[in-house]
This record gives C-alpha cells, sequence and structure tokens, in this order.
C-alpha cells in the first residue's frame, strides 16, 4: 500500500524541520518538502498530497494565494494554514477560501498531531468515495459513451482526474466526436454535479442574443426588455457552464467572457451593479484558435484563460475497434426503436465501416447506421446499404454548393441520390424489377420509367413474378 503524502511548506528551513519532527509519529506518510508558496504549488501538482501544512506569510506566493490554487488543482487535499500573525479575520479569511483549519502560533504539539490526522482521514475518504465513484469499469458507458480503444480509455482517464479540479477546461476537437459529452461527464464527476450543468451554444445565437443569454439583463435595458432576465452565468452558479463552439465567439463578448474567468463576476446589460458567481467553465470547439488569433479573430488573453487544461477528442478515424463498437451499440439502438430486431450487420458491412474516413465522426456513422437500419431491405445490412448511405453526406458535405444556384444544386442531389438508390435497389434484388418496385413502394411501371429515365439497364432475363402478372 503507498504512503500518503504530506507537503510541509515555509520560508523558514527551521520551521520546516520543526513539523517534520512534530509529526514524525504518524503512520503510514511519507514527508515532503517546499520553502515557497512557489514550489509547493508544483509539488502539488506533481505528486498530489493528500495534507498541505503550510505558513501564510511568505514571500511571493503566500499561503492564502497558495489555498486558492490548490482548492483549484484538487478539492481532495486538506490544507491546514499557521502563521504567527493570526487575527480572527484571517482565519475566517483562510476558512471561506477553503482551508481545512487555520493553526495561530504558538500551537501545542499534540493539537497539531491530531488536527493533521484528522485532515488526512478526511482526504483519504475524499479520494476512496471518488474512487468508488469514477473508476469502475467502463463508467462512460452509463453516460453515453461507448469505446475501448487505448486513445480513448486514455481519454476517459484524463476526463476522471480533470474532473477532481474546478481548473477551466477547454475540449477540441473535430465536428461529431463528442465535445459535449466529455463535458458532461467531467461535470457528472465533480462536486458540483447535484446541479444541472448549464449549456451553451456561441455559434447559434446572435451576438446581442447571446450577451443578454449569458449575463442577463435589468428592466430596460434595451428596447422589448419589460422585465429583468437572469443570465446563464448567474443560474449556473454552483454549477457548471458548457460554451459550446467558443471560437465562434465574436471579440467583444470574449472580452466579456474574459472578465468572467478573471474576476468571477458578471454585470447585467443596462445594470451598474455586478454580480460575483462561483461557476466553473468548460468550452469547446473544433475550430483552429492559434490561427484564429494569428488574423486576430481569437483572444490571445482569453486563449490561455481556457487553456488551463486541455482536451483533445480523437476523431473516430483514430479510435480503431471503437467503429464497430458503436456501430453495433447505434444499431441496437435503432433496430428497438423502429422494430427491426433481428438485422445484423454482415461481415463485408463491418469491414467496409472500419475502411472509411468517418469525416463527420460519431454523429456520421450514427446517422449512417440509423438510415441503414430504417431503409435495408434485408436483415442483414450491407456495403451496399451503408455506401449509398455514406456517399449521400458525403455528396452533401463536399460539393461548391456556393458556386450553383439553389435549385440547380437541389436537382443535382436528388438525381444523384435517385441514380444510386436505383442502382442500389437492383443490385440488392438481383434484378428482380417486381420485388424491387415493392420494397421501393412503387409500381412496376413507374420504377422502369425511372430506371429508363436515369438511363439504368432493366435486366435482360425476364422476372418469373413477371411473367406471371
Amino acid at each position: 500500500m503507498s504512503l500518503a503524502r504530506i507537503l510541509l511548506v515555509d520560508d523558514e528551513p527551521q520551521m520546516v524541520r520543526l513539523l517534520e519532527r512534530l509529526l514524525g509519529h504518524l503512520e503510514g506518510v511519507r514527508f515532503e518538502k517546499a520553502y515557497s508558496g512557489e514550489e509547493a504549488l508544483e509539488k502539488v501538482y506533481r505528486l498530489l498530497p493528500e495534507v498541505v501544512v503550510a505558513d501564510i506569510k511568505m514571500p511571493g506566493m503566500d499561503g492564502l494565494e497558495l489555498l486558492e490554487r490548490i482548492r483549484e488543482r484538487d478539492n481532495t487535499i486538506s490544507v491546514i494554514l499557521i502563521t504567527g500573525y493570526g487575527t480572527i479575520e484571517m482565519a475566517v479569511e483562510a476558512i471561506k477560501k477553503g482551508a481545512y483549519d487555520f493553526l495561530p502560533k504558538p500551537f501545542e504539539a499534540n493539537h497539531l498531531r491530531r488536527l493533521v490526522q484528522r485532515a488526512l482521514e478526511r482526504s483519504l475518504l475524499l479520494r476512496e468515495n471518488l474512487r468508488l465513484k469514477t473508476q469502475r469499469e467502463k463508467w462512460w458507458e452509463s453516460l453515453g459513451m461507448v469505446g475501448d480503444s487505448p486513445i480513448f480509455r486514455e481519454l476517459m482517464g484524463l476526463v476522471e482526474r480533470v474532473a477532481r479540479s474546478d481548473a477551466t477546461v477547454l475540449i477540441r476537437g473535430e465536428s461529431g466526436t463528442g465535445k459535449e459529452l466529455i463535458a458532461r461527464a467531467i461535470h457528472h464527476l465533480s462536486e458540483r454535479s447535484s446541479r444541472e450543468m448549464v449549456t451553451v451554444n456561441c455559434a447559434a445565437l446572435p451576438e446581442s442574443i447571446l450577451e443578454s443569454e449569458l449575463f442577463g439583463y435589468v428592466k430596460g435595458a434595451f428596447t422589448g426588455a419589460e422585465t429583468a432576465k437572469e443570465g446563464l452565468f448567474v443560474k449556473a452558479d454552483g454549477s457548471t457552464i458548457f460554451l459550446d463552439e467558443i471560437g465562434d465567439m465574436s471579440p467583444p463578448l470574449q472580452v466579456k467572457i474574459l472578465r468572467v474567468l478573471q474576476e468571477r463576476e458578471v454585470r447585467p446589460l443596462g445594470s451598474t451593479r455586478v454580480l460575483k458567481v462561483d461557476v466553473r467553465v468548460i468550452a469547446s470547439t473544433n475550430q483552429d484558435l492559434e490561427s484564429k488569433m494569428a488574423s486576430g479573430k481569437f483572444r490571445e488573453d482569453l486563449y490561455y484563460r481556457l487553456n488551463e487544461v486541455t482536451l483533445w477528442v480523437p476523431p473516430l478515424r483514430e479510435r480503431g475497434e471503437d467503429i464497430l463498437l458503436l456501430a453495433q451499440h447505434f444499431l441496437r439502438e435503432y433496430a428497438q426503436k423502429y422494430g427491426r430486431q433481428g438485422l445484423t450487420f454482415s461481415p463485408e458491412a463491418l469491414e467496409f465501416m472500419l475502411q472509411q474516413p468517418w469525416r463527420g465522426n460519431v454523429r456520421e456513422l450514427k446517422n449512417t447506421i440509423k438510415r441503414a437500419v430504417l431503409l435495408a431491405p434485408e436483415n442483414e445490412i450491407r456495403p451496399e446499404d451503408l455506401r449509398l448511405l455514406s456517399a449521400q453526406s458525403r455528396n452533401l458535405r463536399d460539393r461548391p454548393w456556393k458556386a450553383k444556384p439553389y435549385h440547380q444544386a437541389k436537382r443535382e442531389v436528388l438525381d444523384r441520390f435517385a441514380r444510386e438508390y436505383l442502382e442500389n435497389l437492383l443490385r440488392s434484388t438481383g434484378g428482380n424489377i417486381s420485388r424491387a418496385a415493392r420494397l421501393a413502394g412503387l409500381k412496376r411501371q413507374s420504377l422502369q420509367r425511372m430506371l429508363r429515365h436515369y438511363g439504368l439497364k432493366i435486366p435482360l432475363s425476364p422476372d418469373p413474378e413477371d411473367l406471371s402478372s
């Protein structure tokens, strides 16, 4: 069993030695030492001690600032602050900032030992509860996430660790990779999970509406503001706010988000009063923020505030066997929903899915499986059932629509869909026109006209069902 760690912090080495001697009778612990707040914070990040005993009065980063930074990093660490200049006001401030206890000098050795022992027991209990909560096998499946590849498991491990803290998190990755699910997982595993996470799509609202939604407004702030409205930052007080697609936010609004991150306060539109908020911020983007910063479209100071912790969500094409796990998951979901139990993938369909680039990632795979469940003519999904659907979505995404009038582009899409649909229909029925017409819900003569219209070859061999009709 590994030893618990107690970090002793004081700018006076003799005080560190005294603390170690007084606490030396504690069993199952290992002492770490630091002689400044900065050194202590580095060791907290690297070693994650259970208990920190620190002096308040230190040059540079003092004990109170160290306490705040530790609380941002890991709420399970118990911090005891010691000072020779203790006042009631200072003790109250320390406790409000999250200190486990405040110990003025001079103190009794036995009192110090009892206090550190209780703090150690608290931290060990909190971490054991967190371990039981977060380290069960595939905990992420209960949150709607599917995956078992090494790269996905590594991401889930990072999610578990970052969830302990209140650090601001920036989630990056291509569109459709599941960035919002990652944000919800972080919130679910955090100490804020008892309150609902607030989600804001920064790309879906015009700037003026987004600003009033985020910060709220007072009555009469602008035309139409007949009553006051609470902003989403205030609504998320004590919880988490998820700023989805923050890369689309305008520079003026970025300034106001930066102020929230720096000062933890908001000012409703039309008001002169600021409101303090205790909110954790998680943001996401699928954009190249470095390029946007270079062009002046995204503020560097905001980027570095958001970038306390960055999680990169891998594209589906890099997740190997997860493609098939997700495909089977979506097949079960939609087969049950649409009454097609017993529907399976052919071995060729599984191989086909592994070979696709899935530029739309999990979202594209999910939509492809959904449509295949709805439209596959047999009880086994084959490559042609997936190829048509994936080709449709790829054509819609890749063609240069801006260069063509709407009606022309629409006609080309419909023609391409009809041609590929009919080709796959004939292939799946072996050229049996009557059977193809039934599957398509068309009259046989209508289907034949469509085949001639698109220049598709009607099978020359007689259709037995045609001969009997």
